[in-house]
């Protein structure tokens, strides 16, 4: 017998997943330590393996955050290019390599920056080290003796939170390039050995005087991901 949807809850959340997108500058606002509780709190009901909940969320704000972004800055000016760790691979193949393309051409071409202006690439390459500006930033990780599919339950975690701060007013984005400069990361929040890092999160109130804030990133259609068997 087919279930009789709630109309309300399904605007509410549909409407909820789809207003949410990456924002890369945000207005110099705090965030309060009870609202951030409230969002950790929801997001800690997402699912995983056997119950495990294999996520840790290392906060940064005020100087904390400033410490942070001070060094990793610093490290990106020396290196640019430096990779501690690889966790995207084979991206450069089809019909990844064209997604990111178009992901970089529409996002670049909000600000003005045009293909061999590496200098003005490689400024905005940076700010993802200044967290666009949220004062928040967050620093998701997982025991490094865990396998993939703790890594999958961290993923629909930090999907959750992220879902539950745009419910709540805020904006986010989540930024695996924080992996390149693990190393300096852990040093200076100083996570336990046993730790490593799975993404960062840029967390406050969107700034919309940012002209890429209005980038909505395009989704292939459902028949070109979707397989039905019957």
């Amino acid at each position: 017998m087919a279930s009789t949807p709630n109309p309300a809850v399904w605007e509410t959340v549909s409407q909820n997943i789809t207003a949410r997108h990456s924002v890369r500058g945000y207005l110099p606002t705090p965030v309060e330590n009870s609202v951030l509780e409230e969002i950790l709190r929801i997001a800690s009901r997402s699912p995983s393996g056997t119950n495990t909940q294999p996520w840790h969320v290392h906060i940064v704000t005020g100087a904390s955050r400033d410490r942070v972004i001070r060094n990793v800055c610093a490290a990106f000016d020396s290196t640019p290019h430096r990779c501690d760790e690889t966790i995207y691979r084979h991206l450069d193949e089809e019909p990844y390599r064209s997604r990111k393309r178009s992901l970089g051409k529409a996002l670049y071409g909000l600000m003005g920056i045009h293909k061999g202006e590496t200098e003005k690439m490689l400024a905005q390459q940076r700010r993802n080290f200044e967290f666009f500006g949220a004062p928040v930033g967050l620093f998701v990780t997982i025991d490094k003796a865990l396998g993939y599919g703790s890594w999958l339950d961290t993923g629909m975690f930090m999907q959750s939170l992220m879902l539950a701060a745009k419910a709540r007013g805020l904006d986010t984005c989540s930024q695996g390039f924080w992996v390149n400069f693990e190393s300096v990361v852990a040093r200076v929040v100083g996570w336990p050995e046993s730790e490593r890092l799975v993404s960062g999160i840029a967390l406050g109130y969107a700034d919309d005087s940012f002209p890429e804030n209005a980038l909505s990133s395009e989704r292939v259609v459902l028949e070109e991901f979707a397989i039905f068997h019957e």
